[in-house]
């Protein structure tokens, strides 16, 4: 088989000539999917974004608090650190395509995913560790799926990009999914839904992303156990909705055999009014209920719920419910509630301290989870070559998979069978904080391989 980079070489004097054409290959968009292959862009990576409203729809929070443009790097407070001691053979430079949404409906998310790219881009070309220097080009998504892949064909045939990390937006991301295989080139997406690395899972794409199976490990046991067993789901009518309802139910179930499920109800993506969905479960007998929406749909929902002694007589869970922008846009209204956790700045992880430092001294905040994936994504990238000896990505994708490496959350996987990342989860609490945002309590942790299901159980099949 022709090796990529020659391949590469090919298509840059192709030029543009063949964008047309790929371009009408993009993923399908929305949709009410019935199971976690809904194709949506709503399920996002998740992520501790900042500064979120209660009117934004469809997005998973605003980002990570940081400002980044277009181009340009962080300051960085830190050299890269992981396993391995000591410089490596000299292998010269790579190219990685880097894709944000900086316009469209997740603009608010895709500069901190930027900036954790930016950080460890600039630690690894200060570091003699790895021996390849990585050369950064970017390019916006606008969360869309056929501009992403115009941009992606532009980074790959111009600016000769082997490698691709971004996308927040699910369906952005199962369309650069495609683009990669036909490319044969790696590619870390930061999308979170399950067919990523499901049944649409393919031998170039890897993630270091959580995905909403295992952050349905998270809140599911402990709620049932914990919490209530009568449990009440309300999700917005999209395919993120869909799958956390999916996940949750089932893990419930097979968690507690006193399990009973009350009531599933749905409102529109975007809704601004829950007040008939809140009497409903008012007036019924559930313990918990598991809110299977995000952004502006689940501010609203938690703050109407406050209002309406809701909060008072059930105990709330959602899988974003800790995500900055929630917690900032609900106040003391989301006290007392539950969240499952990606990631936190306070945890004692893998080199997670020395990530926050950097990233603090660079930004003017600490980062949230759509960070850390930039972050830890193009570090993977870096040691896959490490590794390999070698920038070639078939050399690269070999080395990833089934490969064990340092990470900000710890030593994890990028499992043979669908190259998930083997991260662990949380449960938390919502509590009072100093001021007027509530802070996460860290209650319960699911171990990475606890909380990833089985690739088969996830449609994926790689070896």
């Amino acid at each position: 088989m022709r090796s990529a980079s020659s391949r590469r070489r090919f298509l840059a004097l192709a030029g543009a000539a063949g964008l047309t054409g790929l371009a009408g290959c993009s993923g399908g968009g929305g949709g009410n999917g019935s199971n976690d292959s809904g194709q949506s862009g709503g399920d996002s990576g998740g992520g501790d974004g900042s500064g979120g409203s209660a009117g934004g729809n469809g997005s998973d929070g605003s980002g990570d608090g940081n400002t980044s443009g277009d181009t340009g790097g962080n300051g960085t407070g830190g050299n890269e650190s992981g396993s391995g001691g000591g410089g490596s053979a000299d292998l010269g430079s790579v190219t990685v395509g880097i894709l944000n949404p900086i316009s469209g409906a997740y603009s608010s998310l895709g500069p901190g995913q930027r900036s954790g790219a930016e950080l460890a881009v600039e630690q690894i070309n200060e570091s003699d560790q790895f021996g390849v220097e990585i050369d950064p080009v970017y390019a916006d998504t606008e969360t869309a799926t056929s501009a992403a892949q115009g941009s992606a064909q532009r980074l790959v045939q111009e600016e000769g990009a082997e490698y691709l990390f971004g996308a927040i937006s699910s369906s952005v991301a199962l369309s650069l999914n495609e683009f990669a295989a036909s490319e044969e080139l790696i590619y870390f997406p930061g999308g979170a839904a399950v067919p990523i690395t499901g049944e649409n899972c393919n031998e170039w794409v890897f993630r270091c992303e959580t995905n909403t199976a295992q952050i349905a490990e998270a809140i599911s046991g402990y709620s049932v156990n914990n919490l209530g067993t009568n449990v009440w789901f309300h999700i917005a009518d999209y395919a993120y909705g869909e799958s956390v309802y999916n996940r949750v139910s089932s893990r419930m179930q097979s968690a507690n055999d006193s399990y009973q499920e009350v009531d599933l109800t749905r409102s529109q993506l975007g809704s601004s009014n829950f007040g008939s969905f809140i009497s409903q479960i008012s007036n019924s007998n559930a313990e918990v209920v598991v809110l299977g929406m995000t952004g502006g749909d689940l501010v609203n929902f938690v703050n109407q719920a406050a209002d309406q002694g809701l909060t008072d007589q059930v105990n709330l869970v959602g899988p974003t419910m800790s995500f900055q922008s929630v917690r900032a846009a609900t106040g003391s209204n989301a006290i007392g509630t539950y969240g499952g956790v990606r990631y936190d700045p306070s945890i004692d992880l893998g080199d997670n301290q020395q990530f926050v430092e950097a990233f603090q001294n660079a930004n003017d905040g600490p980062p949230g989870n759509f960070a850390r994936v930039g972050y830890d994504s193009v570090r993977l990238i870096a040691r896959g070559i490490q590794e390999a000896g070698s920038t070639d990505p078939a050399d690269v994708r070999d080395a990833l998979s089934g490969g064990t490496f340092t990470t900000v959350l710890g030593d994890v996987t990028l499992r043979e069978s669908d190259h998930q990342a083997t991260n662990p989860t949380w449960m938390s609490e919502l509590v009072e904080g100093d001021g007027d945002m509530a802070d996460v309590e860290l209650i319960d942790k699911t171990e990475g391989e606890e909380a990833l299901p089985p690739a088969s159980e996830l449609g994926c099949s790689l070896n």
